[in-house]
């Protein structure tokens, strides 16, 4: 093998994972795949992580063929974890088609990053799937991440998408499928699952181990914690971060789909990305799944969900801490969901922080208007941005009628109290297009489909572009630093 030059001096890998011991993780060995097509790579994310002078060789042999990156591991690590799958108990779960391939740190602001994969083979955890990913799979997670970040959420970043050149077979697609390996960069792969497995083997001390390892990898706030009250601000600092991730959905009209144990992880970042869509117009009962008939996860049932797995996280926690204390932290999940959910919403709108009442009034008088009007969600928040600095272009917009009823009367009387926090930001071409940037399901078939027709990968680079300009617009954009 041939180590790879670095001339970033930023960038710093490192092996935090392995320090947990064998008994959390199982080494693994990548799949030697007959092609290595390079369709997508995050050079601004790569240059954020030191990583953005590889070449494309380098960076086909590290994420294609899985040689190992300097100084992080030397072998792969397929994550063990449980979890409640639409609240069945499963404890058949792990890393069964991904694995983590490298720890390195943000040089934005320091913190951990893992490199984890999707359809990089098969693993202990497969259970007999073939542990790969289709292309058009790799494609959704692509739009879905940069979109998802372009509208300021938390999200895992798609870093690399490799065809590898494989037919799969696959029910929920035409086959034989492409197929594809995913890199994605998120700040943890340790899941509430993760912590479900230990508390099934009845293994208190690893609980108190993983939660030692969170808190020194990712929660600085709470390092100085003592040993008795560690659990219970443990529990605090995830709630608070899902809390957080939960409102950004909310206020992006995003709908993620499998909300399932083990797709929730301690840092509250949004990742796994299966049957997502994004709303056309508020609708609560609107879901991504197919498979999802009961509504479960549904877009007004995500909130919901999120508290329910929080009470499983809680669940692991009781051989460590009171259960009143946990109770109570549980009980200030929605306090924390209201107050991001206001403070996301005013983000969408480019909105100055405000005094309660007139938050309260706007964020009641807006949710009010979407569900009463069945406006277009997106088409309402590019309108708007501003506030009131945008209401000469908002009398434009293709569905300006619906500005001058009654509906929208008590929406206009909150924002005469509300300023936008960068005006300048209007001054952006972006704001001068005819209609906003949205992703919407037919959107993403179409994109899909002169790919899948005649390899034309030109409007999905279009999109991606489409979506840098609103992020740029929206001051999104990478190279913020997220806490």
């Amino acid at each position: 093998m041939t180590e790879t030059l670095l001339p970033e001096p930023a960038y710093r890998p490192s092996r935090r994972h392995a320090e947990l011991g064998p008994a959390f993780y199982d080494v693994v060995a990548p799949a030697r795949f007959p092609q290595a097509i390079l369709r997508y790579r995050n050079r601004d994310w790569a240059g954020r992580v030191g990583l953005g002078g590889l070449s494309e060789a380098d960076w086909i042999r590290h994420f294609g063929r899985f040689e190992p990156l300097p100084g992080s591991f030397p072998e792969p690590l397929a994550l063990r974890y449980h979890g409640h799958q639409f609240r069945a108990y499963n404890p058949d779960l792990g890393d069964g088609r991904g694995f983590l391939f490298a720890q390195l740190h943000d040089r934005a602001d320091g913190r951990l990053l893992d490199l984890g994969t999707k359809g990089s083979g098969q693993t202990p955890f497969s259970r007999g799937a073939d542990g790969r990913l289709t292309l058009k799979g790799g494609v959704r997670e692509v739009l879905a991440t940069a979109m998802l970040e372009a509208l300021g959420v938390e999200t895992s970043k798609s870093f690399s998408l490799i065809e590898t050149g494989e037919a799969l077979e696959r029910g929920d697609e035409p086959s034989p499928a492409r197929s594809a390996v995913l890199v994605r960069l998120s700040h943890s792969h340790i899941r509430i699952g993760s912590f479900q497995r230990l508390l099934a083997l009845d293994e208190p001390d690893s609980i108190a181990r993983l939660i030692d390892h969170c808190v020194a990898a990712y929660m600085p706030e709470i390092r100085e914690t003592g040993r008795t009250d560690r659990a219970v601000a443990f529990l605090e600092a995830v709630s608070r971060r899902v809390a957080r991730t939960g409102a950004q959905w909310m206020a992006a009209g995003f709908v993620h789909g499998v909300l399932n144990t083990d797709n929730i992880n301690v840092t509250g970042e949004s990742f796994d990305y299966g049957p997502w869509r994004f709303l056309p117009h508020f609708d609560p009962h609107f879901t991504a799944a197919y498979f999802d008939t009961a509504g479960l996860y549904s877009f007004g049932r995500q909130p919901e969900a999120l508290f329910w797995n929080l009470g499983r996280l809680a669940d692991c926690l009781l051989p460590l801490a009171e259960q009143p204390r946990l109770e109570a932290v549980l009980k200030g999940f929605g306090p924390h969901l209201q107050d991001a959910f206001a403070a996301a919403l005013f983000a969408r709108f480019g909105l100055a922080p405000a005094d309660e009442e007139p938050t309260h009034r706007f964020v009641g008088a807006f949710w009010r208007f979407l569900a009463d009007s069945h406006a277009p969600f997106e088409r309402v928040f590019f309108d708007w941005y501003g506030g009131l600095a945008s209401r000469a272009r908002a009398a434009r917009s293709p569905v300006a009628e619906l500005y001058g009823g009654e509906t929208f009367a008590p929406v206009l009387d909150a924002l005469e109290a509300l300023e936008a926090a960068e005006p300048r930001r209007l001054d952006h071409p972006y704001f001068a297009q005819a209609h906003p940037c949205t992703m919407l399901i037919d959107e993403v078939e179409a994109l899909w489909a002169p790919i899948a027709e005649r390899d034309d990968w030109s409007a999905f680079e279009a999109k991606l572009g489409e979506i840098a300009r609103m992020a740029e617009a929206f001051g999104t954009a990478t190279g913020r630093a997220t806490a």
